[in-house]
C-alpha cells in the first residue's frame, strides 16, 4: 500500500498543494517552518482523522479559511481509492470515499494506514498516561476501524455521565438526590468501558514481544523491557479479555468509589484511567531512563506497532518526521536499515545530510510552502 498523490485546500500553511507521490523511499527536505511537517501531518489526519500536534481541528485550518480539505488517492493491489476529508471546526467534518459522501467520517478509517514517527513521540515515555492510551487507541484503530465506534461510544457515555455525578452530587448535599438515572449510566459505562478495555489487554499481550524485539534492534543489547497494562479497576481484577467479567468488575468498582465521584462529579475508574507502564531493567522508564533509552523505548513502540499492522496484511506508510536529527549515529544507522524495505517511506529533514546514506531515494525540496521534486 502506498500514496500516490496528496492533496490539499487550506491546510494549515498551504492554501493549494499538489504532492505527487511513488512507492519506495521519498525525503522531504527543507528548513524547519516551511511546512515540510504540515505535509505529513495531512496523511496522518487520513489515516487517524486526528492530529499528533494538536488535540483539534482549528489549528488545521489555514488563517481565514473556514475550512480545510485533504484529498489522498492510495494505491494497493494494482487498485486506487480516493480519500477526501472536509474539516469544518466547529461544524461536523465529512468525508467522500472515490467522490461519493458516507454518513461519518469514521468510514474511512482502515483505507490508509500509517506509522507516524515524530519528536512528539519521547512523550510516549516521560508523558502522562494519556500519550499511553492513545497510543494504544489510534495502534486498536488501524488495526480494526470498528473500534472508532467503541472509542466514541465510551467518550460519549463518559461526558454525560460525568454531568450527572456534578449534578448528583450538588442534589445530595442539598438532601433531594435520585440516584437511579445513575445505575443506567452506570450500565453504559461498563458496557462501553468493557469493549474497550477487553481490546486494549488484547492487544498489549499480541504487542509485547513485537516491542522487545523492536528494542534489542534499535539499541542493540540485550536488555530487559516491560511493557504492561495497569487496570484502574483494582488490583485484584483479571485482566482477560472477556467483556462480561470485564463489564461484572467495572460495575463494582463503580459501587465502590460512587461516594467519592459524587463528591468530586467525576468518574474515577474505567479505561480513561488506566495506565501502560514501561520498564527499562525492572525500572520505570519515566524518571530512570537516559535520553538515549527513552528514544529507543519510544521507536520500538512504533516499530512493534509496524510490524503487528503488517502481520495483519498490507504495509502501513512509515513516516519519520525529522527524527534522524534526534539520533546519535548508531541509532540511525540501525533505524535506517530497519525502515529501508518499506512499501513507501516518508521522510522529513531540514538539510540533506541528516538523511541516512541508505535511503537515498525520491527528494522534494519544500521552501515556504512551495514544494518541487528535485529528483
Amino acid at each position: 500500500m502506498h500514496l500516490s498523490h496528496l492533496s490539499l485546500s487550506d491546510f494549515r500553511s498551504y492554501a493549494e498543494v499538489e504532492l505527487p507521490l511513488q512507492a519506495g523511499i521519498t525525503a522531504l527536505i527543507g528548513p524547519n517552518g516551511q511546512g515540510k511537517t504540515n505535509l505529513i501531518e495531512a496523511i496522518g489526519y487520513l489515516a487517524t482523522l486526528g492530529s499528533h500536534r494538536v488535540a483539534g481541528d482549528a489549528p488545521l485550518v489555514r488563517s481565514g479559511a473556514d475550512r480545510a480539505v485533504v484529498r489522498g488517492a492510495l494505491t494497493r493491489d494494482a487498485r486506487s481509492v480516493l480519500i477526501e476529508v472536509e474539516i469544518n471546526p466547529g461544524k461536523a467534518n465529512r468525508a467522500r470515499i472515490n467522490k461519493s459522501p458516507v454518513p461519518k467520517p469514521r468510514e474511512v478509517l482502515g483505507l490508509v494506514r500509517s506509522v507516524l514517527f515524530a519528536p512528539e513521540d519521547l512523550a510516549l515515555v516521560k508523558g502522562d498516561p494519556s500519550e499511553r492510551r492513545r497510543f494504544l487507541d489510534e495502534l486498536l484503530v488501524a488495526r480494526s476501524p470498528r473500534l472508532a465506534a467503541v472509542r466514541a461510544d465510551y467518550d460519549r457515555v463518559l461526558k454525560q455521565r460525568n454531568a450527572l455525578l456534578k449534578t448528583a452530587g450538588l442534589a445530595r448535599r442539598s438532601g433531594g438526590a435520585d440516584l437511579r438515572t445513575l445505575d443506567v449510566w452506570d450500565s453504559h459505562l461498563a458496557t462501553a468501558g468493557a469493549d474497550l478495555l477487553a481490546a486494549r489487554v488484547e492487544l498489549v499481550e499480541v504487542l509485547r514481544p513485537l516491542v522487545e524485539k523492536a528494542y534489542t534492534q534499535v539499541a542493540r543489547g540485550d536488555v530487559p523491557i516491560g511493557l504492561d497494562y495497569v487496570c484502574s479497576l483494582g488490583p485484584d481484577v483479571s485482566l482477560q479479555p472477556d467483556r462480561e467479567v470485564l463489564s461484572a468488575a467495572m460495575l463494582d468498582a463503580l459501587s465502590r468509589v460512587r461516594s467519592d465521584e459524587l463528591d468530586r462529579g467525576i468518574t474515577l475508574v474505567g479505561p480513561h484511567r488506566d495506565e501502560v507502564t514501561l520498564k527499562i531493567n525492572d525500572l520505570p522508564a519515566r524518571g530512570y531512563a537516559s535520553h538515549g533509552e527513552s528514544w529507543s523505548l519510544a521507536l520500538a513502540l512504533r516499530l512493534g506497532g509496524y510490524d503487528l499492522l503488517c502481520a495483519d496484511g498490507g504495509e502501513p506508510i512509515l513516516i519519520l518526521d525529522d527524527v534522524f536529527a534526534e539520533l546519535d549515529v548508531d541509532r540511525r544507522e540501525r533505524l535506517a536499515q530497519l525502515v529501508r524495505p518499506a512499501e513507501q517511506v516518508l521522510i522529513t529533514a531540514a538539510v540533506p545530510d541528516d538523511v541516512p546514506e541508505v535511503l537515498a531515494g525520491a527528494r522534494v525540496d519544500v521552501m515556504g510552502g512551495v514544494v518541487r521534486h528535485v529528483r
